[in-house]
C-alpha cells in the first residue's frame, strides 16, 4: 500500500513512523522538504525550462559537509551544462556557431578565471564581438573588490528566506537575465539565489563552501598571463618554413596532345613509378594492342579511361623538384569533360599547356574548333597567369626549329589576347613518349643544335608559389565527399583562405550546419594543420552526410561566407553563336559547383581596355565584348566578391557544352 499513498496531498506537519517520507534522504536523517506542497505541484504556467536550467548549472546551491572533497567538475561535465544553456538561449544555428567560436577563443586566453555563464553572458550582451566581449571580461577583474563589499553587505541578510524557481528572460539581442527571489522559508541559513545583471556581473550572495574552492579563489583574481591568441603568419612559417613549397600545377590541352603519357614518363624518369609497376603496365597495354599507353596508365588509373584511351577525371600525382613539392592535376582534354576541367584549374597554381606539334594535330586542336583556346582561355579567367607551353611530340618532325617556331608563333598571339603576359610563359620541345628534354638537357642532336633553354623539369621548378592567404577566414571549398574507415564521413577540397586545425569547429554552408574537423591528411599523409592553397582531405562530425554536396564551402562560424542567389558580375564574353539577352539560361560553373541561373539585367556595357562605360542597359552582348550584368542563380550557393577572394570571385558561363563567358563577382545581393 506504500506506493499508493496519496503525496499531494499529504499534511507535512505531521509525523510519520515509516522511513521513507517524501523528502527524506536515504542517508541523513534530517527533512530538508519545505513545507508548502503547492509550489511542488505541476503549474503549466512556470516556465519549466528556465528551472531546469537554473538547477542544472548551479549544482552549487546545497550545502556540503566538510569531509567531502571540493573537486573542479570534468570536462564532459562543463559541456553538458553549456549545451543546456545554449538550448535555453533557443539561438539560430549561426548564433550559436559564432556563440561556440567566441567562446573557444575566450577559454584559450583566459583559461578557467571566468566561469561558464559569465562568459556566455558577456559574449551575448556584445552582440557576438569577441574583442569587446574580452575587454569586458579584463575590465570586470578590475572591479571585484567592489563586489566583494556587496559580498559582505548581502551576508547580514536574515537567515530565513524563501526561494522561488528561476525566472528567465530570453532576448537574442540581450544577455539573458535570471532572476531569483527566496520564497519558501528553509532550516539552512544560506540564500540560494543570487541575481544576475543584465550587464553580467553577478548580484551578491553569501559565500558557500564551494565558494572556497581552489577554483573560486582563482576566478576572483586578474590573469596574471594572458594567453597570446596564434598569429597565422608565425604558424605557418614554424611549420612549413623548412619545408618546401606545395606548388599545384594543372595539365591542359587537346584530347590526344599526350598529356597523361607527358606526366607519366616524366614520374617514371623522376622514379616516382617502380619498374614492376611500369613492367606491369607495358604486359597489359600490350594485350589490348595500346602499348604506348603504358606511361598514361600511371595517372590514368580507372579501366573506363583505359579502354578508351583518354583521361576522364582529374587524375593526380606528386614529385619533388630542387625547391618545391610539386602536386600534377592532370585534367581531361575531351570536350565533354570540361566541367571536370575546370575542377582541377581551380584548384592550381600554375598552368602546363601540352600541343600537339604532328603536322595536322596542332592545327585541329588549336584552329577547328579544339580545346587547345578554350582550355588556355579558361585557365586564364579561373586567375592563373603563369603558363609553361610544352610542345609535345616534336620528335615526330625530326625536332625540326620551323615547326616549333611555328607553333610558338601561333600561341603567342593566342595566348596574349587570352591576357597571359610573354614574361610568364616559357615554351619547351619535348617527347612524352622517348622521355627527350624532361628532366636533363636534350642528348638528341637535332634538338641540341638550335634549343639551349631548360628541360621541363627546371622550367616547373622556376615558377612562382602564388602568396598564401593564411590570415584571412577559413575559406574550403568541397570537390569531392566519400565514406571515411572510421567514423564520420570525409570531404576534399582546396583550402582558399585560412587555417584549418584538427578539432576546429566549422560552419558547412550554404546548409549552415556546425561540424567538427575529426581529422586532416594532405596527400594522403595525416597531418595536424592544413593551410591556404593545400589540397586537403577532411574527416567531419557532427553533420549528416547527406545534406552536404559538392560545391559547398567550409567556412568559418563568425565570419561566414556570403550566401546568396542573385549577384553582379563582370563578364568577357567569348565567341558566341547567339548575342546574350535579358533572361539568358546558361549554367554557371563555380568551383566545383554547376547550377542553372539566367542573367536577369544587362546594366551596361564597357570598353575592353579602360573599363569605361560606353552604354547603359544594352540590349544585347555580342561576341568579345565586356559588360556588368546581374545573374540568379535557381538556388542559394556561397559566393565571395572578387575583390575580398579571388577564388571564390570568379564564374564561368555554359551553354550547351561551351564556354560563351567568364566573370567576376563585384556585387552580391540579399536574398
Amino acid at each position: 500500500m506504500a506506493r499508493h499513498r496519496n503525496v499531494r496531498n499529504r499534511s507535512y506537519s505531521d509525523d510519520y513512523d515509516y522511513d521513507d517520507v517524501y523528502g527524506h534522504s536515504v542517508e541523513e536523517d534530517n527533512c530538508l522538504s519545505p513545507s508548502d506542497t503547492s509550489q511542488w505541484m505541476y503549474d503549466r504556467s512556470r516556465n519549466h525550462q528556465a528551472i531546469s536550467s537554473f538547477l542544472e548549472n548551479h549544482n552549487d546551491i546545497q550545502e556540503e559537509t566538510e569531509e567531502e572533497p571540493l573537486t573542479e567538475p570534468s570536462r564532459p561535465e562543463l559541456d553538458r551544462r553549456q549545451s543546456s544553456d545554449l538550448r535555453c538561449l533557443s539561438l539560430t544555428e549561426a548564433d550559436e556557431a559564432k556563440l561556440l567560436s567566441c567562446l573557444d577563443e575566450l577559454r584559450n586566453i583566459l583559461g578557467d578565471t571566468v566561469s561558464e555563464n559569465m562568459l556566455i553572458q558577456t559574449v551575448l550582451s556584445h552582440k557576438f564581438d569577441f574583442n569587446k566581449a574580452l575587454d569586458a571580461l579584463l575590465s570586470n577583474d578590475k572591479n571585484k573588490p567592489k563586489q566583494t563589499e556587496k559580498i559582505k553587505e548581502q551576508s547580514r541578510a536574515p537567515p530565513l528566506v524563501r526561494i522561488e524557481p528561476a525566472k528567465t528572460v530570453i532576448n537574442v539581442d540581450k544577455t539573458p537575465k535570471v532572476i531569483a527571489t527566496n520564497n519558501e522559508p528553509t532550516t539552512v541559513g544560506v540564500i540560494k539565489g543570487f541575481k544576475v545583471e543584465q550587464d553580467g556581473s553577478s548580484g551578491s550572495r553569501p559565500q558557500t563552501p564551494r565558494d572556497q574552492s581552489p577554483t573560486t579563489e582563482k576566478s576572483n583574481q586578474a590573469p596574471s598571463k594572458v594567453k597570446e591568441k596564434n598569429d597565422p603568419n608565425k604558424q605557418y612559417s614554424n611549420e612549413r618554413g623548412s619545408d618546401k613549397d606545395h606548388l599545384y600545377i594543372v595539365v591542359i590541352g587537346h584530347v590526344d596532345a599526350g598529356k597523361s603519357t607527358l606526366m607519366g614518363r616524366l614520374l617514371c624518369e623522376l622514379g616516382e613509378v617502380s619498374q614492376r609497376t611500369l613492367h606491369k603496365y607495358e604486359q597489359e597495354s600490350k594485350k589490348i594492342g595500346k602499348q604506348s599507353f603504358m606511361y598514361a596508365w600511371v595517372l590514368d588509373e580507372t579501366g573506363e579511361e583505359r579502354v578508351r584511351g583518354i583521361t576522364m577525371d582529374v587524375g593526380r600525382a606528386q614529385f619533388e623538384t630542387k625547391t618545391k613539392k610539386v602536386i600534377i592535376l592532370d585534367a581531361p582534354g575531351h570536350a565533354d569533360f570540361i566541367p571536370n576541367m575546370i575542377t582541377g584549374a581551380g584548384q592550381a597554381d600554375v598552368a602546363l599547356l601540352v600541343v600537339d606539334a604532328t603536322r595536322g594535330e596542332f592545327e585541329s586542336g588549336f584552329e577547328l574548333g579544339g580545346q587547345t583556346r578554350e582550355h588556355a582561355l579558361l585557365v586564364r579567367s579561373l586567375g592563373i597567369s603563369q603558363l609553361a607551353v610544352a610542345v609535345n611530340k616534336l620528335d615526330t618532325t625530326n625536332w625540326s626549329e620551323d615547326r616549333f617556331n611555328e607553333i610558338v608563333t601561333k600561341l603567342k598571339i593566342f595566348l596574349k589576347q587570352a591576357g597571359f603576359k610573354d614574361s610568364d610563359i616559357t615554351y619547351v620541345p619535348c617527347s612524352g613518349l622517348t622521355g627527350e628534354n624532361l628532366v636533363k638537357p636534350p642528348n638528341e642532336l637535332e634538338l641540341c643544335k638550335w634549343y639551349k633553354g631548360p628541360c621541363l623539369l627546371d622550367v616547373i621548378d622556376r615558377c612562382n608559389v602564388p602568396v598564401r592567404p593564411v590570415s584571412k577566414p577559413l575559406r574550403m571549398s568541397i570537390n569531392d565527399i566519400f565514406k571515411s574507415t572510421g567514423t564520420g564521413f570525409c570531404v576534399a577540397g582546396r583550402i582558399e583562405n585560412g587555417i584549418l586545425n584538427k578539432g576546429d569547429k566549422v560552419l558547412v554552408c550554404p546548409i549552415k550546419e556546425l561540424a567538427e574537423v575529426k581529422g586532416i591528411s594532405i596527400n594522403d599523409l595525416a597531418s595536424n594543420v592544413a593551410f591556404a592553397g593545400d589540397q586537403v582531405s577532411v574527416t567531419l562530425s557532427g553533420v549528416d552526410m547527406q545534406n552536404v554536396s559538392v560545391g559547398n564551402v567550409l567556412s568559418d562560424p563568425v565570419q561566414q561566407v556570403p550566401v546568396s542567389s542573385r549577384f553582379e558580375a563582370r563578364l568577357v564574353v567569348f565567341n558566341v553563336k547567339v548575342p546574350i539577352t535579358k533572361g539568358y539560361p546558361i549554367l554557371i560553373h563555380h568551383q566545383s559547383l554547376v547550377e542553372s541561373a539566367n542573367i536577369v539585367k544587362l546594366k551596361a556595357l564597357l570598353n575592353k581596355s579602360t573599363g569605361e562605360i560606353l552604354k547603359k542597359k544594352p540590349r544585347c552582348l555580342g561576341n568579345n565584348s565586356v559588360a556588368v550584368v546581374d545573374i540568379e542563380v535557381c538556388r542559394p550557393i556561397c559566393i565571395e566578391r572578387y575583390k575580398d577572394v579571388k577564388e571564390l570571385g570568379r564564374v564561368m558561363l555554359r551553354v550547351a557544352g561551351v564556354t560563351i563567358a567568364a566573370g567576376l563577382i563585384t556585387d552580391i545581393y540579399d536574398t
